[in-house]
Parts: C-alpha cells; structure tokens; sequence
C-alpha cells in the first residue's frame, strides 16, 4: 500500500522537516535522503521504522533550514566578504575561465549572514521527537487505502461466492441432459444395446463432473479471505496463497466441464480470482 506523512518543526536550532513516503513491496526496502548532520541517526530511524512498518518500498527524508520567522542582517559579515572576495579574484587569475561567484552563492555561504550553524543535537532530537507522530500518521494513511481494497476485495469473494453457489445446482441437470441424449443416440444406433452398459456410461460421467469437492474447497478459501480481512492482521502473504489455491480449484472446475455454462463459470471465476489477486499484491 502507498502512504505519506511528513511533519516540520521549529526551534531555536532552526527549522528540521521529517517525511516519509512509500509504496508497496514484497518486502520492506528502507532508504534514506538526508544530509550529514542526520547520518548518525539513520540506524535508530531504521528499527524504529522497521517496528511499526512490515511491507513496502519506504523513502525517509529529513531536511532542514534556518526558521522561517528568522530576520535577516542588515549587513553581510564583512571579513568573510573580504576573504571570500580575495580567494574568488586568485582563484579566476589562476583559472581564467571559472565561472565567478554569483550574489546569491555568496549570501548563501556558511555564516556571510551572521552565525547560521545549528545546535545538531537539538536538531536530532526534533527529529526523533518527531518520528513517532510522522509514523501514526503514515500507518493510517495506509489503513485508510487498506480498507477500501479491502471492500472491493470482499466484493468480488461475494460474486464468486453466488456464482459457486449458483454452479451447484446445475449438475443434475447436466447429468440429466447427458443420460437423455446418450439414451437418443443408442435408440437411434444400438437398439440392442444393454440397459445396463447405459446405466454404468451415465454413472461415469456423474463422476467425472461431480464439482461438489471443488466448489466445497473454493467455498472454504472466500470464507478464510473474508475472516482475514475482517480481523484486521497483516494478511497480505496468507491471502495470496489463497489466491493461488483459488485459481487451483478454477482451473480443476476448468478441466471437468461438460457444459457451456460450466465453462463460462470457470472463466468468470479466474476473472474475479484474478482481479482479487491484484489488490492483494497492494496489501500488507
């Protein structure tokens, strides 16, 4: 599943931003953009990361800047100008074709507008401070997506649940259909033909057709999908060996069909199968 959160907070230190962002994964793939200063968090921000989040590919970003009510000087720090200035000039008669420094590279340089440096363990701590809240907030975005695919997921395991339902019926009615037409056929060919012989044919193919294990199975695994989602655990592994078992009992359902409608009801059940697989690809 997708998610986003990102929270800023002010200080004295100047202004630090945590963000996380991520979408979905087999597995969960943990990285990090965020300047040298925060690199000795990274470790701590990976296991308390990794304690709230199973699943996904994950971005963390921390950045930060002066605050964003800071005043500015009303003059640059003229010394370091000065020597800014003088390195630049020898640099250009050393170098003729460098490019020269531009007003805005010279006020960004580290202290040209007063004392910029930051207190990096007050900056750690906002960032940690943080992270717990940028966390909650990525988890529920995350449940909020999880729950809608979670109804149209529920959605489809009600259309196949009808249709196996509905499939049931249709098998003595097949058989029937067969027993008749075979009956037609001998009449018309093999008069003398056993009734017996007849009988056993018709007792063949009630077997061959026979869906009830299949469609028992297949009942089994929607109800499984259905306690799953309604219980709220990370089920995205467990739903998609039941996809695979899904699609076994299809295809088997597949392989014995003796009539158009039998066909028909294989085929819509690997569409439902598989557009129910596809959303559990998304969850964790």
């Amino acid at each position: 599943m997708t998610g986003f959160a990102v929270e800023t907070r002010e200080s004295a230190s100047g202004s630090v931003t945590l963000e996380l962002r991520g979408v979905n994964s087999r597995f969960l793939d943990l990285s990090f953009r965020m300047s040298d200063e925060f690199r000795p968090l990274e470790p701590l921000l990976r296991e308390r990361i990794s304690e709230r989040v199973r699943r996904g590919k994950l971005e963390c970003r921390v950045a930060w800047g002066t605050r964003s009510t800071a005043t500015l000087p009303a003059n640059p720090n003229s010394d370091l100008l000065a020597r800014l200035t003088a390195l630049a000039a020898q640099v250009r008669r050393a170098t003729p074709d460098a490019a020269p420094l531009t007003t805005a590279e010279i006020l960004r340089w580290p202290g040209m507008l007063g004392d910029d440096s930051a207190d990096l363990e007050t900056l750690q701590a906002d960032v940690m401070a943080m992270l717990d809240g940028v966390l909650h907030q990525f988890n529920e975005s995350r449940a909020r997506e999880g729950q809608k695919l979670a109804a149209m997921i529920l959605e489809r395991v009600g259309l196949l649940r009808s249709k196996a339902e509905g499939l049931r019926p249709m098998i003595p009615d097949i058989v029937s259909a067969f027993r008749d037409k075979l009956t037609q056929r001998i009449s018309e060919y093999l008069p003398d033909m056993d009734p017996d012989r007849v009988l056993q044919e018709v007792t063949l193919f009630a077997q061959k057709v026979d869906v009830d294990e299949e469609l028992d199975r297949l009942l089994t695994h929607l109800s499984e999908i259905e306690r799953g989602l309604k219980a709220g655990s990370p089920v995205g592994k467990r739903l998609d060996f039941l996809m695979q078992e899904l699609n076994r009992e299809a295809n088997t359902l597949g392989s014995k069909s003796a009539a158009l409608a039998m066909s028909q009801a294989s085929v819509d059940f690997k569409v439902l199968i598989e557009q129910m697989r596809e959303q559990v690809q998304n969850l964790e």
